[in-house]
């Protein structure tokens, strides 16, 4: 099993920025794949992005340059940075991870808020 922590929501202005970090525990060996999914209210889940284990990285599309997605395999830990954020930003984003059975596994998540 992989246990997965959240953290590093808030409150930002629109316009600033928050790094998001995502700690892996537990079957750590078995994970390949390391990303972000979100959820805004009202609104279905969302992908964010996603890193392998040998660092290639996706984005979706319209989010590809405000957000880099890097990870530290010696720490098991993915970061999600995200620059220029907007009030569409705000959502609970969520860590998810893809093992090597093809398993997937959650974070907690943590709430994003971009308000004045």
């Amino acid at each position: 099993q992989v246990q997965l922590v959240d953290s590093g929501g808030g409150l930002v202005q629109p316009g600033g920025s928050l790094r998001l970090s995502c700690a892996a525990s537990g079957s750590v060996f078995s994970i390949n794949t390391m990303g972000w999914y979100r959820q805004a209210p009202g609104k279905q889940r969302e992908w964010v992005a996603d890193i392998t284990r040998g660092g290639i990285t996706n984005y979706a599309t319209s989010l590809k340059g405000r957000f880099n997605n890097s990870r530290d395999n010696a720490k098991n830990t993915v970061y999600l940075q995200k620059n220029s954020l907007q009030p569409g930003d705000t959502a609970v984003y969520c860590c998810s991870v893809l093992t090597q059975l093809d398993h997937t596994h959650w974070g907690q998540g943590t709430q994003v808020t971009v308000s004045s």
